[in-house]
C-alpha cells in the first residue's frame, strides 16, 4: 500500500482541506494517509476528522495516526509538510515584542524581516531532521512543502537536506483573482504568467484575447489608491515598478524599506498598513478554535468537496500522468537568468508521472529583479547561519534584510539579533 504522511497534522482544517482532497481523489484511493504531530490530541482531532470524511464519502484510503515520526515516514511516497516551530506563545511573540523595543514594527514576520530570519533559524533544524529521517526511510518521497518561511525552508531541503522538494504557496494561485475582484474586473478567459521568488512573484502577463490587460489594470488602480483599501501596499508597487505582486499588502509592507518607517509614520495611515497583524490572527485562530471544534464534529457524517490546494493535484498528476500546472518553489537552475542560481525562485511547472518539470521563465524586468535580490540577499544568509552556526551571518542577514536595515542603525542590528537569540534559548540551536 502505498503512503501520504502529512507531517503537521494537528493543523485540522488544513488536513481537513488536503486530506479530504486525496479522498475525494479516485487516482489516490487505496494510499495510507500517515499523520504526524507533537500535540496528541490534535492529532487525535485529525484522526477522529478523516475517519468521518472518509465514511461520508466512501473512501477505501486508510487513516493511521503515530506518534513516532519516523515510523510515520517510513515508506512514504508523499510527504505533505504543514508545521510552525514555536507557535504564537512563546515564538511569534518574541519575534514581534523585541524588535519593537528598537522601533523595528512589523504586521506577519513570518519570511522576511527579522522575525522571518529567527522563525527560520528555529526551522530548519527541525526541517533538516525530517530530511535525515527521509533519507533513511523514504528518501525518494517527494515532499511538499507549505511551511513559511517557504523560499529558505524549500532551499534548504533540497541543497542541504538532498531531498525532492516544491514550495506551495497560496498567493499565486490567488493573485489574478484578487487583482480583478478588487478592480471590478472580469477575468473569464485571461491568461497570464507569474514568476518571481515567494510572496515576491510578479504577474509579468495578463492578457485577454492577446491584448495586453494591464494599462486598465493600472488606470483603475490609480483611481482606487484615490480612497482607502485593503492593497493599497501592492498597487503602489505596481504604479512605482510596473507590475502587480503575488502576495497581499501586509506581507509587501515589509519585505520592503518604503513602507513601515518610524521617521514617517503618517505612511501607515495612508497605505493602511496593519501593523501587529499576525499576532491578532493567532490569538483570533486560538480563541475560535474550541468553537471551530464544536462546529466540525457536530456531525459524524462531514461532508468534503474538493479544494483548490495543489497537494492532491501534484498527486493525481504524478500518479496518472496526466499533466497539471503549479506555480512552483524551486531551485533556480537556470530558471529566472538574472537571479541567483543559490535561489529558490517561483515558476510555473508541469506536473506528471516523471515529476515536477519548472519551466523557463528568462530575465525578469530588471526593477523586478533587482527587488527580488534585496530579500534573496537575506534568505541566502539566513541559510549560511543556519548551516555553519555562525552567528556573524545572522548579523549579515540582519543587515541586508531592506526593512530592518532601513530603520536601525548596525550597532541596534547587533544588539537586536544577541536579544532574539537569548530570548529564544533552547528553541535556537547554539550559534558561535
Amino acid at each position: 500500500m502505498s503512503k501520504i504522511t502529512f507531517i503537521g497534522a494537528g493543523s485540522t482544517v488544513f488536513v481537513k482541506n488536503v486530506l479530504g482532497d486525496v479522498m475525494s481523489t479516485p487516482a489516490l484511493q487505496g494510499f495510507e494517509l500517515a499523520l504526524f504531530d507533537i500535540d496528541p490530541e490534535r492529532l487525535q482531532d485529525s484522526e477522529r476528522l478523516l475517519n468521518s470524511i472518509k465514511n461520508t464519502l466512501g473512501s477505501t484510503c486508510v487513516i493511521k495516526a503515530y506518534s513516532d515520526r519516523k515510523a510515520a515516514l517510513k515508506g512514504a511516497k508523499y510527504v505533505i509538510n504543514a508545521i510552525q516551530v514555536g507557535g504564537y506563545d512563546p515564538c511569534t511573540i518574541t519575534d514581534f515584542e523585541i524588535p519593537k523595543k528598537y522601533g523595528l514594527r512589523q504586521t506577519i514576520a513570518d519570511t522576511l524581516g527579522i522575525g522571518g530570519i529567527f522563525r527560520n533559524l528555529r526551522t530548519i533544524p527541525v526541517m533538516l531532521d525530517f530530511a535525515r529521517d527521509m533519507q533513511e526511510v523514504c528518501p525518494d518521497a517527494q515532499f511538499l512543502n507549505y511551511t513559511n518561511p517557504m523560499a529558505v525552508l524549500t532551499n534548504v531541503m533540497n541543497t542541504v537536506g538532498g531531498i525532492r522538494t516544491v514550495g506551495l504557496c497560496h498567493s499565486v494561485q490567488h493573485c489574478v483573482s484578487e487583482l480583478f475582484k478588487a478592480l471590478d474586473m472580469d477575468q473569464t478567459g485571461v491568461e497570464s504568467k507569474i514568476a518571481g521568488i515567494n510572496h515576491m512573484a510578479w504577474l509579468l502577463e495578463v492578457k485577454k484575447d492577446g491584448v495586453d490587460l494591464y494599462p486598465e489594470i493600472k488606470r483603475r488602480a490609480a483611481e482606487k489608491q484615490k480612497e482607502k483599501h485593503h492593497d493599497m501596499v501592492r498597487f503602489e508597487l505596481m504604479l512605482r515598478f510596473g507590475y502587480y505582486v503575488t502576495e497581499s499588502s501586509e506581507h509587501n509592507a515589509e519585505y520592503h524599506p518604503y513602507f513601515i518607517k518610524k521617521s514617517y509614520p503618517e505612511l501607515i495611515e495612508r497605505y493602511n498598513i496593519p501593523l501587529d497583524e499576525y499576532p491578532r490572527r493567532c490569538v483570533n485562530q486560538i480563541n475560535g478554535w474550541k468553537e471551530m471544534r464544536e462546529k466540525i464534529f457536530a456531525s459524524e457524517n462531514i461532508e468534503h468537496t474538493r479544494s483548490k490546494e495543489y497537494a492532491s493535484y501534484i498527486m493525481e498528476a504524478m500518479e496518472t500522468n496526466v499533466p497539471f500546472k503549479i506555480g512552483g518553489n524551486v531551485m533556480n537552475t537556470g530558471l529566472i537568468t538574472n537571479l541567483p542560481k543559490e535561489a529558490c525562485v517561483e515558476v510555473p511547472c508541469l506536473v506528471d508521472r516523471s515529476g515536477i518539470s519548472p519551466t523557463f521563465v528568462g530575465d525578469l524586468p530588471p526593477q523586478l529583479a533587482a527587488l527580488n535580490r534585496t530579500n534573496i540577499n537575506t534568505q541566502l544568509l539566513t541559510i549560511e547561519a543556519a548551516v555553519t552556526g555562525k552567528k556573524e551571518h545572522i548579523y549579515h542577514a540582519a543587515m541586508l534584510d531592506p526593512h530592518t536595515a532601513a530603520e536601525l542603525s548596525l550597532d541596534d542590528i547587533v544588539a537586536l539579533c544577541d536579544d532574539l537569540i537569548e530570548a529564544h534559548g533552547s528553541w535556537l540551536p547554539a550559534f558561535k
